[in-house]
């Protein structure tokens, strides 16, 4: 099986003609009145509003690598302006009012970034479509009711989420064992590669810097220590989420989760005429160690989802090198959703990290006595909630109280993770728990969860 694993970090950007190439890095010491860690879509998107607001401003965006080389770049493509986290969690200390209205806020973040790609003339293969979560085992059609019943009573409109049934959800992707299917409406598809390199851009274009090749080694109050010189700020944003173990202090603020993807090669149109999916849905299913989705552009399928979860020391990877056994088990689930696909041959394979916070909530706040912000936590639906992210930090920089800014995720500061090897056999523990737990499911025809899910989320609170 020969499949590319790395070199452009992602089939994106191979697809774009490979990794971009870089810009220039720090030459000297600088003053400016913000400056900005990590040029991902956290870090882009406070620029580009900061620079709208107030474009006198001087903005300093510091990356190791080039914009878009984390995450951003290497995502699933899946803009949902989903919530994802547990409500629970955030209504503690606030209300239930506060919660509703970020939710709203998050539902509009697609129509903003699609209203930003056009005045952008940004082309990223944007397909406004819905994302539909499948249930291929009872205990799994069980999940996505709650999930359903329960995103009602947190008043989310009728019209954006529905539950369907084994005929209509195999009408639309013909899914082996589908029992039925979740979908969530107002999402759109994307090629994240052509998304964030086209909003850096924007950014630039807007009069911020972008300064590459540059690492971060120290961060204080008004001061980002690099291996290329100094930049002293009034205002400091963290934007690195997967990477930010890797800052100086910062091993233990949040966990680099990693995620895998896999890639076919573009398929004949009798095979998409057996399959459906002629709406270019987002796909996803139901189990715990679940997969994501999309129908590329140029007639391909990407299929993401979980492979080695966690590296010990929350080390992260080699420009999105992944590994045989992550590919092979990639290729399973596409296998088991949509056996029709076993014939065709896989391309590219990569892998990536998402910053997942102790509480598993995403987050974002800035400190007015240091003057040190931050956002991210996203837990995999960054696309969407990174716009909004970078919408509050512009606001909470220039001291603007608005809707955004009184919402139940500004300041959160969950603790750390635990020290190792404590979190990587927690982790490592928990996928082994869901994996097993999925199997008994699929094999059973009750319609509880496996309590071996119950026990894995218990012990990493999720």
């Amino acid at each position: 099986m020969q499949v590319a694993t790395n070199g452009n970090v992602s089939f994106w950007y191979a697809q774009m003609g490979g990794t971009p190439s870089y810009r220039a890095p720090l030459t000297e010491d600088m003053d400016v009145d913000v400056c900005i860690i990590g040029a991902g879509f956290t870090g882009l998107w406070t620029a580009y509003y900061l620079m709208l607001a107030r474009p006198s401003l001087r903005v300093a965006l510091i990356e190791q690598q080039f914009a878009g080389f984390g995450a951003s770049g290497r995502n699933g493509g899946w803009c949902t302006g989903s919530f994802g986290w547990k409500r629970e969690r955030y209504v503690q200390g606030t209300n239930r009012d506060g919660l509703i209205a970020l939710e709203t806020q998050l539902r509009g973040t697609v129509d903003e970034i699609l209203r930003v790609a056009k005045a952008e003339g940004i082309d990223a293969d944007i397909r406004r479509t819905d994302c539909v979560t499948y249930a291929c085992s009872p205990a799994q059609m069980r999940r996505l009711k709650v999930e359903h019943d329960t995103a009602l009573r947190w008043d989310v409109p009728a019209e954006r989420v529905a539950l369907i049934g084994t005929d209509e959800a195999k009408a639309r992707i013909k899914i082996a064992n589908a029992h039925g299917a979740l979908v969530e409406r107002g999402g759109a598809r994307v090629q994240p590669a052509k998304l964030v390199r086209g909003l850096a851009a924007a950014v630039e274009r807007k009069g911020a810097c972008i300064y590459e090749q540059t690492t971060v080694e120290g961060i204080a109050p008004g001061l980002v220590t690099t291996d290329r010189g100094f930049v002293r700020a009034d205002r400091i944003i963290c934007a690195t989420e997967g990477f930010t173990a890797g800052i100086p202090g910062h091993r233990r603020k949040w966990l680099p989760l990693n995620s895998a993807q896999i890639v076919t090669a573009p398929l004949p149109a009798a095979l998409w005429d057996s399959i459906g999916w002629t709406r270019y849905e987002m796909l996803g299913d139901a189990s715990h160690a679940y997969c994501y989705a999309q129908r590329t552009a140029d007639g391909r399928i990407a299929m993401g989802g979980r492979g080695v979860p966690y590296r010990f020391g929350s080390r992260t990877d080699r420009r999105g090198e992944t590994q045989t056994a992550t590919i092979e088990a990639l290729a399973a689930i596409l296998h088991r959703l949509l056996p029709q696909t076993r014939s065709v041959a896989l391309e590219h394979a990569w892998c990536g990290v998402l910053g997942v916070p102790r509480d598993w909530c995403a987050t974002v706040g800035l400190d007015p006595q240091t003057g040190i912000g931050w956002a991210g936590g996203y837990v995999g639906i960054g696309v969407s909630t990174s716009n909004h992210a970078g919408r509050t930090l512009a606001d909470l920089i220039l001291e603007q109280h608005t809707e955004r800014t009184g919402m139940p995720w500004v300041g959160r500061t969950p603790r750390n993770w635990e020290p190792e090897p404590l979190r990587w056999l927690a982790v490592h523990g928990m996928y082994h728990l869901y994996h097993l737990a999925d199997k008994r499911e699929a094999a059973g025809t009750g319609h509880s969860t496996s309590r071996l899910a119950r026990l894995a989320d218990w012990i990493t609170q999720r």
